[in-house]
């Protein structure tokens, strides 16, 4: 029948089947679609009990939906917006790829350079990997270290970037070289001094005048030092027992390669826009097409299994550099998440579709994801799974095994025990290798802890049982509060090491091996 049809009648039908293929199967027109959305943020965010949170979405070269839900601080009424500033943390690490990607497009390196060519004081714990290990390694997490190893050596610490980057030799690997996945701040910390080495200018000084300039990004900054003057600021929340309360923002500007950035969900639509558009801004290049091949190519891969409760159907997962890179409904998708003292952020971005959703919030739940993978789904897929309801369940369930944790502990105390020697007999210097310096100090007849090059991190102690102290820090920390320290003994009963149990995901004070000088 249709073979007597006119040929531009066949044209129509064609153009008309092939837009109600790739349209949103949501059963709304597209015009209603950020509506849907508007409300569905606004349930989450009650839902979640996030204190505030700001959603930005760019489709096919439109801003879509800027806006924000919820308040600036808990209970103070002042609501969040789309030039809200919140951390993005971690998503810092997609711009130090495309500052190294611009400056190997300038010919002043390559991907491929020993980052010794760079830094010649740089050393890995393995003379074998600190002359092989590669500006691209530093950007793929395959250095050897485990994730997040070393973090509690800038963390709230005085050391600068480099003398960070001196102690990454006192590390252990956790797997050979090249053989697994670590998330390492540490190896992006690296990548920010060999832009600064190569370029002249500190990481933050180069991605202000190549990205955020060009872009007009001008409510992103790179440090907490610079928050007062531009205003309409989140403030950071700690979750502790259910609840978020208010903290203080933490400097992070030793590792601010790693996660320093401070933007807008409105600012962030820029960027996405632009990795949208491969590099290109109102006809001026950033970055070229290959070199955006280069850091959104898998160069560490996961297990991908049919048993994913959340992506069953997912065919690949990787990192690329400075982005993960994993695919949904037949599209890549590449995506970031961040995490602050006090605020939580993701992004995602799908190329094929012209499609990008950012959402950053000032508690510490993960709600941004729940949310980017709805945005998902709305326009990829049918729309159907509530992502909020079913990640909140796995959100609650993360946050009742902590409690079980920290009670276990506090049940095991032995109450009726006493130290093997007096207080007095623990005071001196303990020095680790890795870390520096930490004090036990008595005063007014108690024990103090002094991280001689982290004071923020001092803390009273407080006796548990036998040679181990309750930590009772003397200021509020976002990702620890309960922890322990052990007091270790020689065979002559003199203290002569430091054992640290602090429960968190995060900041690994464990790894801490302070010896008594």
């Amino acid at each position: 029948m249709t073979k007597h049809l006119p040929l531009f009648i066949l044209l129509f039908l064609s153009a008309a089947f092939a837009a109600w293929q790739q349209a949103p199967s949501t059963g709304k027109y597209a015009i209603d679609l950020p509506q849907k959305l508007d409300q569905y943020f606004k349930q989450a965010q009650s839902d979640w009990e996030v204190p505030g949170l700001s959603v930005a979405i760019v489709k096919d070269g439109k801003l879509v939906l800027a806006k924000g839900y919820g308040e600036l601080e808990l209970g103070k009424g002042t609501n969040t917006d789309g030039q809200t500033l919140y951390a993005i943390a971690s998503n810092t690490k997609a711009f130090i790829s495309a500052a190294i990607a611009m400056l190997v497009e300038d010919g002043r390196l390559d991907w491929d350079d020993p980052v010794i060519k760079h830094l010649p004081y740089f050393r890995m714990s393995d003379d074998y990997v600190t002359q092989n290990i590669t500006v691209r390694d530093l950007l793929c997490h395959r250095s050897g270290l485990g994730t997040f190893s070393g973090d509690v050596i800038w963390y709230k610490s005085d050391y600068k970037a480099e003398e960070a980057i001196q102690r990454i030799k006192e590390i252990p690997p956790a797997f050979s070289f090249r053989s697994g996945y670590g998330y390492s701040n540490l190896m992006f910390i690296t990548a920010g001094e060999v832009i600064k080495a190569v370029s002249g200018q500190s990481w933050s000084d180069f991605v202000k005048q190549r990205i955020f300039m060009p872009l007009g990004m001008t409510r992103t900054i790179t440090s907490v030092n610079d928050l007062e003057q531009l205003g309409n600021v989140a403030t950071p929340h700690k979750l502790f027992e259910g609840k978020h309360h208010p903290i203080a923002w933490t400097n992070w500007d030793n590792m601010g390669a790693a996660g320093g950035i401070i933007s807008s969900v409105e600012d962030m639509a820029k960027w996405m826009q632009l990795q949208i558009d491969r590099g290109v801004h109102k006809g001026d290049t950033l970055f070229r097409e290959g070199s955006q091949d280069e850091f959104w190519t898998p160069h560490n891969n996961f297990r991908v299994g049919r048993d994913n409760p959340f992506h069953p159907s997912r065919n690949f997962s990787a990192y690329g550099l400075g982005w993960s890179v994993s695919d949904k409904k037949g599209q890549k998708v590449v995506s970031h998440g961040g995490g602050y003292d006090g605020m939580y952020s993701r992004v995602a971005i799908v190329p094929g579709a012209n499609l990008g959703v950012v959402v950053l919030t000032n508690g510490m739940r993960g709600i941004s994801t729940a949310l980017c993978n709805y945005v998902l789904d709305q326009y990829l897929s049918d729309g159907q799974r509530d992502w909020s309801e079913d990640l909140l369940v796995f959100q609650r369930e993360r946050e009742d095994q902590r409690k079980l944790l920290v009670a276990q502990l506090r049940a095991d105390r032995q109450k009726d025990s006493s130290p093997s020697a007096s207080p007095k007999a623990f005071t001196g210097r303990y020095e680790s290798p890795m870390y520096g310096a930490i004090d036990v100090l008595q005063k007014d007849g108690k024990l103090q802890l002094h991280f001689v090059t982290a004071p923020k991190l001092d803390a009273e102690l407080k006796h548990w049982h036998f040679n181990t102290y309750e930590i009772l820090w003397k200021e509020t920390h976002a990702w620890f509060d309960f922890g322990t320290l052990q007091f270790v003994m020689d065979n002559r009963g003199q203290a002569v090491e430091l054992r640290f149990d602090v429960p968190n995901n995060d900041i690994f004070f464990d790894e801490i091996k302070a010896v008594r000088k």
